[in-house]
């Protein structure tokens, strides 16, 4: 059943020895698919920095195996690598997107960007238990904080989105559409809407450090 969601692909590359390695690395004593899962979600949700400062026009930047070797990316490669290393563990997954309002990026890279609204935001779409279920790794803990926000927990039971409200209870993401789950990441479609809805300089990557950004606007508003 759903085997397509199992096989290898450009950036859902789950056939590549680092990728392998590391799905194997980060599963600890788990015997289940859930627990699996579960050490998978935690691991590159905290062990892989979010980055949004990645070169956009550079398909390196969108797959599993380059966040890896990085240590950082942003939410599409993430949700990839998460996809990748529950393929190496025999559960079907895939790489879904939607469009949200984001309210608590950093104005720096919301200049940046030109635009409030995160066109193709990466989560992970998983088989467990026989439903699909979605995760999303994208905000490590440590950001979350700088930000005020509670991390996105996963149970592999439930959905888990989008941050709807930051922990003083302000609005966070808004969700506005829902591009459904593909086999791999679609790079081509993300890039057209991202040439066409975002400022030049963010897509060729601007550089920046988010986090950083993050606690000196938290700093400043103290």
């Amino acid at each position: 059943m759903h085997e397509e969601f199992l096989v290898s692909g450009e950036y859902v590359n789950s056939d590549h020895s680092d990728v392998i390695d590391y799905a194997h690395e980060n599963i600890g004593k788990a015997t289940t698919d859930l627990d699996k899962v579960l050490n998978l979600y935690y691991a590159i949700r905290d062990g892989i920095r979010y980055d949004p400062y990645l070169p956009i026009n550079d398909p390196a930047s969108y797959r599993a195996s380059d966040v890896l070797s990085r240590g950082r990316g942003w939410c599409v490669p993430k949700a990839a690598l998460m996809a990748a290393c529950a393929r190496i563990h025999g559960i079907p997954a895939r790489p879904g997107f939607a469009d949200v309002v984001n309210h608590l990026a950093t104005e720096q890279f919301l200049e940046s960007l030109g635009d409030d609204i995160f066109y193709w935001h990466a989560y992970c779409e998983m088989f467990l238990d026989g439903k699909w279920v979605k995760a999303t790794p994208a905000f490590n803990k440590e950001l979350c904080d700088k930000f005020g926000l509670k991390p996105l927990e996963f149970d592999g039971k439930t959905d888990s989105l989008f941050h709807e409200f930051d922990k003083a209870g302000n609005k966070h993401m808004e969700y506005l559409n829902d591009r459904g789950p593909f086999l791999d990441v679609p790079f081509e479609d993300i890039l057209a809407t991202f040439r066409e809805k975002y400022r030049a300089e963010w897509v060729e990557g601007p550089g920046g450090d988010f986090e950083a950004e993050a606690e000196a606007e938290n700093k400043a508003g103290a």
